[in-house]
């Protein structure tokens, strides 16, 4: 696959890094809209697979987000 548009786009390099974060951020979510076009690869499936089945064999060794996010929240805010 070619590349015929010009890398930045022209104008990218003038805005600040938000600007160029938010960019990108929405030029993904313009891709991301199109789920059914974007392909995954086989080694993708494959890791969800062995994820999964970890899983299934130890539905009890993770932790819900909620209690991950607190941990977190109060680590970075010292509270």
């Amino acid at each position: 696959m070619g590349n015929a548009l010009p890398l930045p786009p022209p104008g990218f390099d003038e805005l600040n890094i938000d600007e160029q974060i938010e960019y990108v951020q929405a030029l993904w979510d313009r891709i991301a809209a199109k789920e059914d076009r974007v392909p995954v690869p086989d080694w993708h499936r494959e890791i969800l697979d062995e994820r999964l089945a970890d899983l299934e064999a130890n539905p009890d060794a993770g932790r819900p987000w909620e209690e991950v996010r607190a941990d977190l929240l109060k680590t970075t805010h010292g509270k």
